[in-house]
């Protein structure tokens, strides 16, 4: 069920009806747009009669939200969330018009490694810096990440350079860490479907990076995401990271296709990781270039200034000269579509 509220409706109205909602033992999530504000509710177990909302003031109508996923859908919030990101050198803002750019290792080796990428990024004026201190690999045997020793570099990184820090949290008590140390919460693919982390990250008080699991269709993507949003959190973004398929000739395939999809249903931004995505470095450039064409709201870019001896996905890691050419030329492309390049 969606409230929708008038353009003029004061704040006090909104928080009238959200008790009202609350009073009911349901759960009321207000969802401030560019016209008016609208309300959604969850929590119910079947059909709602809340007719009595509609003699509230200040609130126009009550209708149906038709998609498994409340939250997200564009009929709860028809204009684009913008995801707004502290650092210390400003505010980074990822949706509508804005693009994002988050350049950095696949993981934390350690403080020289990571300060000698941060060094040689600064120049493209990248604001975001990833990197892996808790590493989910396929292999018991692969390096796993520093942990918390990872997430304390990250905070040196921060400090020397002023970029937020985007990395993962591989279960809860990790979250709880990131969320001390990190400025987005990053919840890898073979997270998408752990339901408790996706509700621990609804609570946490970072914008959440959702990548989509490697076989996940488009609705169970979405449902991810309103796992995370049921809680309270509704600085989510989305981020495409490649599918398993038949493909033999990158390590899985892109699926750009799915950026006008989301772009279709969801309110929320959706990034694209062309690294993951391809596993090959040639092709991690013409992936960018595509992704922000087809209406990518920001890119993750495996970033190593010795990717010969990374530990961890070396190969699809380009070099900091490789990533200045790529920030100017999807730049390029920004312009053409009437977009900006954080």
């Amino acid at each position: 069920m969606l409230v929708v509220m008038q353009s003029n409706a004061t704040d006090a109205e909104v928080r009238s009806v959200c008790e009202k909602i609350e009073s009911l033992g349901l759960k009321a999530h207000p969802m401030p747009g560019a016209g008016r504000t609208a309300i959604g509710i969850t929590g119910n177990q079947g059909a709602l009669d809340l007719g009595v909302l509609e003699s509230f003031p200040g609130v126009v109508e009550c209708i149906p939200v038709t998609k498994p996923y409340k939250l997200v859908s564009l009929e709860v919030k028809p204009d684009p969330t913008i995801v707004r990101i502290p650092t210390p050198s400003g505010e980074v803002l990822v949706g509508g018009g804005n693009i994002s750019l988050t350049a950095g290792p696949c993981a934390v080796e350690s403080l020289d490694q990571c300060l000698a990428i941060a060094e040689q990024l600064k120049p493209t004026g990248v604001h975001l810096f990833r990197g892996g201190a808790y590493k989910p690999r396929t292999s018991p045997y692969s390096f796993q990440g520093l942990g918390l020793a990872g997430l304390k570099i990250l905070e040196q990184v921060r400090k020397h350079y002023g970029y937020g820090i985007v990395t993962e949290a591989i279960d809860n008590e990790s979250l709880d860490l990131v969320e001390e140390y990190a400025d987005v919460i990053q919840i890898g693919a073979r997270n998408m479907q752990n339901f408790s982390l996706l509700k621990r990250a609804g609570r946490a008080k970072r914008p959440v990076l959702l990548k989509r699991g490697m076989s996940a269709t488009l609705d169970e993507f979405l449902m991810g995401a309103e796992y995370v949003m049921s809680e309270g959190n509704y600085q989510v973004m989305l981020c495409e990271r490649g599918v398993r398929t038949f493909s033999d000739f990158s390590r899985n395939t892109l699926d750009l296709a799915v950026v006008p999809a989301v772009q279709k249903r969801s309110h929320l931004p959706i990034l694209v990781d062309p690294s993951h995505g391809t596993g090959k470095r040639h092709k991690v450039l013409p992936l960018s270039r595509a992704a922000v064409a087809v209406g990518a709201d920001g890119l993750l870019i495996e970033v190593h200034h010795q990717p010969e001896k990374a530990l961890s996905d070396g190969m699809q890691s380009i070099l900091p000269s490789e990533f200045a050419a790529l920030s100017s030329e999807v730049q390029q492309i920004a312009q053409l579509l009437r977009r900006h390049v954080n």
